[in-house]
């Protein structure tokens, strides 16, 4: 009850989501656990193992793998209310989090699929912002991205790429839902796919040879700067090899100053647009000389 109560005095927000999670009281019981440094190869192997357990329950296994994230997410948060936590640390765990439930949700959607073509998906997925550069906080949607590859080994003889991108746009579409669908244990996280190649009116996968020449001929230049954010974290480890040949390629191209910096500028003006200042008070990410423009700088 001490806790509880030290908890809720902390953060609005955290009082918030116990009482919208009550099932997590039960992890403020043990404060061995409740302190404990997560290992996240460990955390990874209970929820495959949870995943396995509940195979061919989906609504079991969705609302598992939400009780597992809010439980492991209240851990950092009792953690940093105590002052063991700097920031830097904190994010990292909170990505980490995140790397391993996207980790563990492709490989139990896929496996759960009827109209799958090989037994391992040639597919990625590449985060974006906050999630790519390891920033997440307790409230971040996921930025992310789905590339696959067309060169499918041990697949059926009729297989082609039209088959493949179809079968990769639903598999996508799955892991879209599974992830935004609000079940009884609530919502697992918020995914943004507008990064993709021609963003929301794009389609929702791109084969890395499509990826590469969007990037080299049709990107905007806050595409480019989106890319330096950029990093694998779920699926075929060769398809993150070849975006990271991508990404390299297109943030070392020649360009001319001026107009980079051009771009950038009128970018950021845009930005700043849509985020009108309050009079007195100085807003940290979005005001001049704020996070948002040491960012810029870093990314001209």
């Amino acid at each position: 009850l001490h806790l509880l109560v030290k908890l809720c005095a902390a953060s609005p927000w955290l009082a918030q989501y116990l009482s919208a999670h009550p099932i997590l009281l039960d992890e403020l019981l043990d404060s061995r656990t409740l302190y404990e440094q997560p290992d996240f190869a460990l955390l990874k192997a209970e929820l495959i193992e949870k995943m396995q357990h509940l195979q061919g329950d989906t609504e079991a296994q969705m609302d598992a793998m939400r009780h597992f994230k809010h439980a492991t997410i209240l851990k950092f948060a009792a953690q940093d209310v105590a002052g063991a936590l700097p920031l830097e640390i904190l994010s990292d765990y909170l990505s980490n989090l995140a790397d391993v439930i996207l980790q563990v949700s492709l490989q139990t959607i896929w496996a759960s699929l009827k109209f799958k073509h090989i037994a391992t998906p040639k597919f990625a997925v590449i985060g974006y912002g906050k999630l790519g550069s390891k920033e997440l906080g307790y409230m971040s949607d996921l930025d992310i991205i789905f590339l696959y590859s067309q060169s499918h080994e041990n697949a059926r003889d009729d297989d082609n790429s039209s088959e493949a991108s179809e079968i990769y746009a639903r598999f996508a579409q799955r892991i879209n839902n599974w992830f935004n669908s609000l079940t009884n244990a609530g919502l697992l996280y918020e995914t943004d796919l507008q990064l993709r190649p021609d963003g929301n009116s794009g389609l929702l996968v791109s084969s890395i040879a499509a990826f590469k020449e969007y990037q080299l001929t049709k990107a905007w230049v806050w595409e480019h700067q989106a890319l330096t954010r950029a990093r694998l974290i779920a699926g075929d480890a060769d398809i993150g090899s070849a975006f990271e040949q991508v990404r390299v390629e297109v943030l070392s191209q020649q360009r001319d100053s001026e107009t980079l910096k051009k771009s950038v500028i009128e970018m950021r003006e845009k930005m700043r647009a849509s985020h009108k200042p309050h009079a007195g008070q100085f807003d940290i990410k979005h005001d001049a000389g704020g996070i948002i423009d040491v960012e810029f700088l870093v990314q001209f």
